[in-house]
């Protein structure tokens, strides 16, 4: 049973790290967030949230790059340049990915697909969109960002 186990992760190994650290990376966001929202003191509410979820973002885009550079794909490559590149193409991924959520979630609900999930409106094109928006940084990142056979 352990020996089949082993051998399921291994196959899966990339698709289940990705996954693993994507939670963490979710957790990194909203604990920025939450620890933001209470150090953050403007004097408009909107603007603290605002700034709050910019640095969450950032905070969260940092620590996925991390994890997925180093245990996810394990790219090996290094010297500042190459690694600057990897991070500029990996943000600017997320940067695509998080225009397609921003605007795709509203865009579905105007098309109709606006059904409630668990008594929250619109619930349905989120997760729609969250699905593709996972599935379209995994391809990004594979194929885009951090690409097999560099040496250290």
């Amino acid at each position: 049973m352990m020996k089949k186990i082993k051998e399921l992760f291994i196959k899966y190994k990339e698709i289940i790290l990705y996954i693993f650290f994507g939670v963490l990376t979710t957790a990194v966001s909203f604990i920025s967030y939450a620890v933001c929202t209470k150090l953050i003191n403007f004097r408009s509410e909107i603007a603290g949230i605002a700034l709050s979820n910019i640095i969450s973002w950032v905070c969260a885009v940092i620590f996925a790059f991390i994890t997925n550079k180093i245990w996810v794909f394990e790219s090996r490559a290094g010297g500042a340049r190459t690694i600057f590149t990897e991070f500029w193409k990996f943000t600017a991924s997320r940067l695509f990915t998080g225009a397609l959520e921003w605007f795709g979630v509203p865009f579905l609900v105007y098309i109709g697909l606006n059904q409630t999930v668990l008594g929250i409106e619109g619930m349905l094109s989120k997760l729609t969109v969250s699905v593709a928006v996972v599935i379209l940084n995994y391809v990004f990142s594979k194929i885009f960002v951090f690409k097999k056979n560099k040496s250290a």
